[in-house]
């Protein structure tokens, strides 16, 4: 997941950007998330409705931003975002998903804390954010995450424009990877695809470690690693492949020739080539799974 380093390391691409400030880094972010968008068809699933959302777990009271078709009823996804949580970039892609005809919850992991969005983008969180969210951060365990899943997916099934007959989707950034193969471990009948995108900690010695869930979910998997990410720990993609083929789990695991965070548009290592690759696998997964 994001760490020191890559913070160091985003800001050296900042620099060399020409020194972007914060507030023309966010409109950069944002146009870009929208250019992705304009292949929706918005009228074609009769518009979109979106809203604030807040709901009951173990733990206190979650927030979330919910997305889905005007219309019908259409397969739940859990959107798990990185470390700097809640904002425009990750609501602008929870609406172009739901653009595709899903119904698309995007989560706020430090609830136990704060609600709603903490960051305007991603260059507000390079400014002092590693050191306000560790604590929150530090709350997210393999258990405390699973026991979120559970609450989700109560949360989704009530909701009017979810189809139950189908399985929930659920994809995740940065640290929020490993959270989509706790939650199809904690609701493995529900939760049929787990998407991590340059997700950090998969590969564990513990006994919740990521890699080792995959024989106690029915989900398919879509693992998208950052190069700089495997430069770092190289056997974790071989770990992660040993552990699919071992128990029979659909799981397309590969390197991206981008580096960690490649696929968010506010975020300095994005990249478009790439991020559009990934973006079209997953839709290939939930066309699938779901």
């Amino acid at each position: 997941m994001c760490d020191e380093a890559d913070l160091s390391r985003f800001n050296r691409l900042k620099t060399a950007k020409g020194g972007v400030n914060r507030r023309q880094f966010a409109v950069l972010g944002a146009a870009g998330t929208l250019a992705a968008c304009t292949s929706m068809d918005a009228s074609a699933s009769g518009g979109m409705k979106e809203s604030t959302v807040s709901f009951a777990t173990p733990d206190g009271t979650m927030d979330g931003f919910f997305v889905h078709p005007g219309e019908g009823k259409h397969p739940a996804v859990i959107l798990w975002p990185d470390i700097a949580s809640i904002r425009d970039s990750k609501r602008m892609m929870a609406r172009r998903l739901a653009g595709e005809g899903y119904a698309v919850l995007l989560v706020n992991p430090y609830y136990r804390d704060v609600a709603g969005e903490q960051f305007a983008d991603f260059a507000a969180f390079m400014q002092g954010g590693w050191d306000k969210v560790k604590p929150w951060r530090g709350k997210l365990s393999a258990e405390a995450i699973m026991r979120d899943a559970t609450a989700i997916v109560g949360w989704l099934d009530g909701q009017e424009p979810v189809d139950t007959t189908r399985g929930i989707g659920n994809q995740g950034y940065c640290m929020g990877g490993p959270f989509t193969f706790w939650s199809a471990k904690a609701r493995p009948a529900r939760i049929s695809a787990a998407a991590s995108f340059h997700g950090g900690g998969l590969v564990r010695e513990d006994a919740l470690s990521p890699h080792k869930t995959f024989g106690e979910a029915k989900a398919q998997y879509l693992v998208a690693i950052a190069q700089n990410d495997d430069a770092k720990a190289p056997a974790d993609k071989d770990a992660l492949r040993e552990a699919a083929e071992l128990v029979g789990a659909q799981a397309e695991i590969e390197v991206y020739a981008a580096d960690h965070g490649w696929c968010v548009p506010d975020s300095p290592s994005y990249n478009e080539a790439e991020a559009e690759r990934a973006w079209a696998r997953l839709l290939a997964l939930y066309a699938r799974a779901l």
